[in-house]
């Protein structure tokens, strides 16, 4: 009988041992244009970190912050990876330059959690990979550099990321193993935009060569994560010089690739970069297909390269039947600023409900009549379309920063969070009083948004 209890009770308790994983998801290519969202790794919500004079949350009370970053030192691997994961749980930014040394270290597995612990300590929030509740609930998180990275800018906080952790990354970005590779390649893409000004000129200059090379190699999934890695961290910025051409031939070059995913992020990665010398093949690319994703991702990049010479093509474009066609074909208008197209824009939308176009025509009123910003601002509210309402207000926010003065104090959470981060992203420091005001919000969202726009607002203002 006893026996049989205790049988009861061990099956009872194998039951409550849940341990999910929060794995990267699939890459993949997010058709421009689609109303179809991609899916993001979504980390939980969590309080504040404590600084390093606290103990770590280990098995072990006694190990202190300073006798765990020693043991980083350790020739025992199973010291260094002990000693690496407390610090990747307890995410000090102290640590980040102690952890740099063990990106680049001589076991795979000790990189891959130093890769992890890197990147916990300036995500916007801190991921915790276990937890233990009671006795026997086990749940374990996983941090993956993919999903980071799919997250976009606002994946990280408002830390500054030392100049040794990118080195680190991209120095490991060439490991013989293919995992160590990819996650250092996509961890230092997630952290490499936090540079502004001069340290942002440096690091596109050493890096441009290195990330360029990436492209040729013969492993598809690293091809694939160099060409958006460079997507991001040369997206071009108001500051910016224009885009070194061994970076941006480099990636021209992908559009030759057999596999289309390589092809729709070379052109994705073009249009980021505003690559003008790009213009005559990408025009080839979008005439040789015509329709279907790839035609809208070539169309999509010379939008938002917005070179003159694409004009009659973005007019010809505006009588496709396909939306997502007449949508980039006002964005291109709007972005190379002839006023006298906007009546053909309004023609074009006449009589249609598709809220991404209309969305897109609103843009190209505020860049070409300088009409108001409410469509745009209120479409923070709507899912379908608040990823594309936060990057035109983005790109109008320079030199248009007291126009969101007012929509700083909206009722609507949604939309005071989207204000912080649009006017963080657009860099402008005319913007910087509005966040800096915005830290005072009654809701934490909105303080940690304005809490990263401060910071990145910050750096310009520094450096000018």
């Amino acid at each position: 009988m006893k026996k049989s209890a205790r049988l009861a009770a061990i099956l009872v308790c194998a039951f409550f041992i849940v341990r999910p994983v929060f794995s990267a998801p699939v890459t993949r290519l997010v058709v421009p244009g689609s109303l179809v969202a991609p899916v993001l790794f979504v980390p939980p919500v969590l309080p504040d970190r404590p600084g390093p004079p606290d103990l770590l949350a280990s098995p072990s009370p006694q190990a202190t912050f300073e006798s765990v970053v020693a043991e980083l030192k350790s020739g025992d691997k199973a010291t260094r990876l002990r000693a690496v994961r407390l610090l990747k749980d307890a995410a000090y930014p102290e640590a980040a330059i102690p952890l740099a040394a063990l990106v680049t270290d001589r076991d795979d597995e000790v990189q891959i959690e130093a890769i992890a612990a890197e990147l916990n300590i300036f995500l916007a929030q801190r991921i915790v990979t276990r937890r233990r509740v009671g006795l026997v609930i086990e749940v374990r998180n996983k941090i993956a550099a993919d999903a980071a990275f799919s997250q976009g800018p606002l994946a990280i906080g408002a830390r500054p990321v030392p100049a040794a952790v990118l080195t680190a990354l991209r120095t490991a970005a060439r490991d013989t193993h293919p995992l160590v590779a990819v996650e250092s390649l996509y961890a230092f893409g997630t952290l490499a935009i936090e540079p502004t000004g001069p340290a942002r000129r440096a690091l596109l200059r050493e890096t441009a060569p290195d990330l360029a090379s990436m492209i040729g190699a013969a492993n598809l999934e690293y091809r694939y994560a160099a060409i958006r890695v460079i997507g991001r961290v040369f997206e071009r910025r108001a500051e910016d010089d224009p885009v070194e051409a061994v970076v941006g031939d480099a990636v021209v070059s992908a559009l030759n690739d057999n596999d289309r995913g390589i092809r729709g992020a070379a052109m994705q990665a073009l249009g980021a970069m505003r690559y003008e010398r790009a213009v005559a093949a990408l025009t080839e690319q979008f005439q040789y297909f015509g329709r279907g994703e790839l035609a809208e991702a070539a169309l999509e990049a010379l939008a938002r390269i917005a070179h003159p010479a694409s004009t009659p093509l973005f007019v010809t474009a505006l009588g496709a039947k396909q939306n997502a066609l007449k949508a980039f074909a006002i964005e291109g208008l709007a972005r190379v600023g002839d006023g006298t197209r906007r009546a053909g824009i309004e023609t074009a939308i006449a009589g249609d409900n598709d809220e991404r176009l209309l969305l897109a025509a609103a843009f190209a009123a505020v860049l070409l009549s300088d009409a108001p910003l409410d469509p745009l601002v209120d479409a923070l509210r709507k899912p379908r379309v608040a990823v594309q309402a936060r990057q035109y207000l983005i790109e109008i926010a320079r030199g248009r920063t007291s126009a969101f003065a007012r929509h700083a104090q909206d009722p609507d959470v949604q939309i005071r969070v989207g204000v912080a981060d649009a006017l963080g992203l657009a860099g402008d420091p005319a913007g910087l009083p509005i966040v800096e005001a915005m830290q005072r919000d009654r809701d934490q969202q909105v303080v940690q948004a304005a809490e990263r726009a401060v910071a990145r607002l910050s750096g310009p203002r520094r450096d000018q």
